[in-house]
């Protein structure tokens, strides 16, 4: 075929045989190229979303910081409950001795004593023995001008006597408010110096009186006291009544 038509038919070929090789070289051809244009088909539509990737490994820490400043105090919280008490501590040291404080007011002491002996020889009998010879009669309850204990104070007493026997017989009585409570008897021993006592308990009530004296008649007043020998009488308030106080 000659002509014209022929030359074009050549031209067709020859660019048709180029246009492979132009493609193996670009995966994409450029569109502006005449054989993008003509080989070219219809636009893809968009692919789907990728899956997300896998967190990286967390980063190394950096440097510390300077120190803020120090914030507001803030209020003050609830009181916490009571906790469970702890151990017993060490026993400390003992401490120093305090100062010494005031004399208080001492509770009231009843007191009531006496003791007495016997001056004058063979007393006269059926009447109170006056012991004049005073050990001790701090509160006067004794009376030596008649021989007899008075009670001031309510309570139980303890009285007891001890004798010197000489020259006769001896047999006494104590007496309470007239009336005689126990006996005492000696048979004296001649050429010899005996000894005769008695002790008793008494309950006392205000103004009752206590005293010794001989009991019969004259042959049994031996009785006896000198500057080597006595004859004693004694007696003191055991306790009080309180109930009377």
């Amino acid at each position: 075929m000659r002509g014209p038509a022929g030359f074009l038919l050549c031209s067709l070929l020859l660019l048709a045989l180029r246009c492979p090789e132009v493609a193996t070289q670009d995966v994409q051809p450029d569109p502006k190229t005449p054989c993008a244009n003509w080989m070219g088909g219809a636009p893809g539509y968009p692919g789907h979303n990728g899956l997300p990737g896998r967190d990286g490994k967390d980063g190394k820490d950096g440097q510390k910081g300077e120190k803020g400043e120090e914030g507001v105090q803030g209020p003050k919280g609830d009181q916490g409950e009571i906790g469970v008490p702890g151990r017993e501590g060490p026993r400390g040291f003992p401490g120093y001795p305090g100062q010494k404080g005031e004399k208080g007011e001492g509770a009231f002491v009843y007191r009531s004593a006496f003791s007495v002996g016997l001056t004058e020889r063979a007393p006269h009998p059926n009447v109170p023995i006056r012991f004049s010879k005073i050990f001790y009669n701090e509160q006067s309850h004794y009376d030596a001008s008649t021989g007899k204990f008075l009670c001031s104070i309510p309570g139980m007493y303890y009285f007891a006597y001890h004798l010197t026997v000489y020259l006769t017989d001896v047999k006494v009585s104590l007496y309470k408010k007239d009336k005689a409570v126990i006996f005492t008897y000696d048979q004296f021993q001649k050429n010899n110096v005996d000894q005769a006592s008695g002790s008793v308990l008494l309950h006392l009530s205000s103004g009752d009186e206590v005293w010794l004296q001989v009991y019969g008649e004259g042959d049994n007043n031996g009785v006896y006291a000198d500057n080597i020998n006595d004859s004693t009488f004694m007696g003191f308030l055991l306790y009080p009544d309180l109930d009377d106080h």
